[in-house]
């Protein structure tokens, strides 16, 4: 290699990563330390591919950087964030903890400034866990910026606590922890994504919109005035862990999406039991629950199970034999309003007929438009390095490529 080869490389390094959504069927809600991020109760959650939703980042340091710099869908923010500010510090640390303290000659220098360019294949804060996705895709390619290697998922738990969850494909574990340091409370893969070809999932998009209360605050009033979290966080989530992880093994459709169904009931019902309470749900999403209920009703067992985060979004789980026929009922039930070639995105999904039993015990009074979209997704793997070096996000200036 020429030395100018050389020189240019040392003057910009990047690195690109790409990371996952998860969504949790044992609910994280409420922290016992909001500072280090540390729950009070495991989750566990189900990483879902990135083919059809993830974030990827891009990050470069130069000794010609003058300042740290962040930008998010194309539109420059705040670096300066608490929570990303506690990734990068926490990663540094590890780089530095890694060398022994001494300045390794090849490796990138940890005083120079960095730039960080991120983007989501889809809506931010429209309660698609976009934290989860994009602090685990922050803490992927900084680590690789860095060389790091270890285990990452109490990095990523810095940003945002189901972030951790993200570092890790398929059914993921965070576990609680008992220390006060925080350095137990961590994700761990309770099964790779391979262990259950045949799950599928749905993302019924009933609204693109902020939600009204954010997680993070959201959380916190619970902690300080929910009785039923307490109970929930004590006594109900130890067991329905050891539950879920069991049904997760056996690949037992019936008992996992039951209790993804209750658990999803009962964190609403601690944002119910909130005061002043809180409203995730809406209209719609209740319409969707009856729904799902009146289907599984009709066919005598659990082919459908929803859950919801803190956002009116449902999430179905169905087997893969199952999805064309409920697609089919949701369709019915919230016809398109315009889009209706663009109505199911994501992975394939067949067309099916209704049988008129099913119309007449399943369908109530259409709901027009209620539904925006569907996305037809399934487990997938966690966080992946890009090669390709057209793929990153930052240009040789270290500044985002205009995105033509």
């Amino acid at each position: 290699v020429r030395p100018a080869a050389m020189a240019a490389e040392r003057a910009l390094a990047m690195a690109t990563c790409t990371a996952p959504v998860n969504i949790a069927v044992i609910k994280y809600w409420g922290k016992r330390d909001t500072d280090l991020i540390l729950p009070i109760n495991s989750s566990l959650s189900v990483t879902l591919h990135q083919d059809q939703l993830k974030t990827t980042t891009t990050a470069a340091a130069s000794r010609d950087f003058t300042e740290d710099r962040l930008w998010v869908n194309g539109k420059e923010a705040d670096v300066g964030h608490p929570r990303v500010q506690a990734c990068l510090r926490e990663v540094r640390r590890l780089a530095r903890k890694r060398r022994g303290g001494g300045e390794d000659a090849a490796a990138l220098s940890l005083s120079y400034k960095i730039h960080i360019a991120s983007e989501n294949n889809f809506p931010t804060a429209a309660g698609l866990a976009s934290s989860a996705a994009g602090y685990a895709c922050l803490v992927s390619a900084l680590a690789r910026l860095y060389g790091l290697e270890e285990e990452l998922s109490e990095v990523a738990r810095r940003g945002s606590g189901s972030a951790c969850r993200s570092m890790f494909g398929g059914f993921v574990q965070w576990q609680r922890g008992e220390r006060p340091d925080g350095t137990d409370s961590l994700a761990l893969q309770v099964a790779p994504e391979t262990h259950w070809p045949e799950l599928r999932v749905l993302v019924l998009v009933v609204s693109g919109e902020k939600k009204p209360v954010g997680s993070t605050a959201g959380m916190q009033t619970s902690v300080e005035t929910s009785p039923l979290l307490k109970h929930r966080a004590e006594v109900v989530v130890p067991e329905r862990l050891a539950q879920m992880m069991q049904h997760i093994r056996d690949r037992d459709f019936e008992g996992f999406g039951q209790l993804a169904m209750r658990d999803s009931n009962q964190f609403h019902a601690t944002c119910l039991d909130t005061f002043p309470p809180i409203f995730y749900l809406t209209d719609v999403s209740r319409h969707i629950i009856a729904l799902a209920h009146r289907y599984n009703a009709h066919h005598g067992h659990t082919k459908v199970a929803y859950t919801f985060d803190a956002g009116p979004n449902a999430v179905i789980f169905a087997l893969a034999d199952a999805v064309a026929e409920f697609v089919e009922v949701v369709r019915r039930s919230f016809p398109p309003a315009t889009n209706g070639d663009q109505f199911v995105r994501g992975l394939p999904v067949g067309s099916a007929a209704l049988p008129p039993q099913l119309e007449a015990a399943v369908l109530t009074e259409p709901v027009p438009g209620a539904v925006q979209y569907i996305l037809h997704t399934k487990p997938g793997p966690g966080p992946q390095l890009v090669d390709d070096p057209s793929q990153h996000l930052l240009g040789p200036d270290g500044l985002p490529r205009s995105r033509a």
